[in-house]
Parts: C-alpha cells; sequence; structure tokens
C-alpha cells in the first residue's frame, strides 16, 4: 500500500482526530475573520462609525481566537504521534492560517484610525481588493474541503484560483496606490491608507501561501 505522508494519512486516526477538528475551527475562524474585516469595510464606505468599530472588534475577537487554536494545535502535535515531517507540515499550516488572521486583524486596526471621509475612487478601489480577499479565502476553504474528502482535482483548481486571485491582489494595489498618491488627503490619512493597501495585499499573499501548501499535499497524496 503506498504510504501518504501528510494530513490525509492521519484523517482517520482516532488519536488524531482533536487535531482535525482544531485545524478545521481554524480555518473556519481565519475565514471569520476576513468576513468582520469585510463588514468593517462596508461600515467605513457607508460612513457608518459605529457599525464600524464594532466590526473591528469583531476581527480582534476572532484573530485572538485563531491564535489560541493554534496554539492548542501546536500543543497536540508537539505531543501527538506522528512522524516529524507530518509534524513540521501541520505545524507550517496552522502558523501560516495564523498569519491570515494577523494580517487581516492589522488591517482593520489600520482602518480604525482612518476617520477622514475617502475619496470615491478610493474607497471603490477598497471595495474591490476587499472582493478579492473575501473570493480567495472563500477558495482555500473550499480546497482544504476538497483535500479531506479526497477530492485531489478540486483541490488543485481551486489553489491556481487562489493563485489568480493573488496576482488580481497585486494589480488592485497598484491601482489604489496609484490613487491614493493623487488624492488630495492629509498626510496622516494617506500614509494610513497606504499602509491599508499594503496590508490588504499581504493578507491575499498569507492565503496564497496556505493555498501553496494544500496544492503540496494535493499533490503528494496522488
Amino acid at each position: 500500500m503506498k504510504e501518504i505522508r501528510n494530513i490525509l494519512g492521519w484523517l482517520g486516526m482516532a488519536e488524531e482526530q482533536s487535531i482535525l477538528k482544531d485545524a478545521q475551527k481554524h480555518v473556519e475562524e481565519a475565514c471569520k475573520t476576513v468576513s468582520f474585516f469585510a463588514d468593517a469595510i462596508k461600515a467605513f464606505i457607508r460612513g457608518d462609525l459605529q457599525a464600524k468599530m464594532s466590526a473591528i472588534s469583531n476581527v480582534r475577537e476572532s484573530e485572538h481566537k485563531a491564535d489560541l487554536l493554534r496554539t492548542k494545535m501546536v500543543e497536540e502535535l508537539s505531543k501527538g504521534i506522528l512522524l516529524p515531517p507530518d509534524r513540521e507540515d501541520l505545524m507550517h499550516f496552522a502558523n501560516t492560517l495564523d498569519k491570515i488572521a494577523d494580517w487581516t486583524n492589522g488591517s482593520a486596526r489600520l482602518l480604525g484610525f482612518i476617520e477622514e471621509k475617502l475619496p470615491e475612487n478610493i474607497l471603490t478601489n477598497i471595495s474591490l481588493a476587499t472582493d478579492i480577499i473575501v473570493n480567495s479565502i472563500s477558495k482555500l476553504k473550499e480546497a482544504i474541503e476538497a483535500v479531506a474528502k479526497n477530492d485531489l482535482k478540486k483541490a488543485i483548481a481551486d489553489c491556481s484560483e487562489v493563485d489568480r486571485l493573488e496576482h488580481d491582489a497585486d494589480d488592485q494595489k497598484k491601482t489604489l496606490i496609484e490613487a491614493i498618491i493623487r488624492a488630495k488627503m492629509e498626510p496622516a490619512t494617506l500614509l494610513l491608507t497606504y499602509q491599508l493597501a499594503e496590508y490588504m495585499e499581504g493578507v491575499t499573499d498569507k492565503i496564497e501561501d496556505a493555498a501553496d501548501f494544500v496544492k503540496v499535499l494535493a499533490i503528494k497524496s496522488k
């Protein structure tokens, strides 16, 4: 029998079910963090300060939950029965997922400091960048679910879509930054908005990193 030295090799092990459940929860929490950030962006665009700050608070709480799940996974992996390569792979995956939540929280934190009403073209481009992040993490989640179901073809296709979206995010960041540097804004607002553009593109980078891991996992399992 072919030896599968990755996540698929321990999906059925009763001893590792708690780790699997935590991994799934970790993915879901990263998705929630992005979803709350999208809520904050929508509230900011429509000028609802209270809703924006409430959503930012939700991002922070969700990121904290994701961090706790990562810590629990690492603790379980450190004392589990997995071989060192498997353990290292899963720890790397857990840390990558956690970075998605971290960078999303960083984006939300920057958004919280922006009080000035931004020009419409900048708001439009921020909205487009947010849509890319949401679509990207949705595809990552689908890829992970596909691997768990051993649907490797779909997993690889979903990861390829994440790659495409990351390239879209790069282009969108350039467009957004061009709009920012040409806009008439207070220096502090300009700097914060520029940093927000950088951080938002960074979120898609981290999602792509996680998708790369899933793609390798799927290819190794063929």
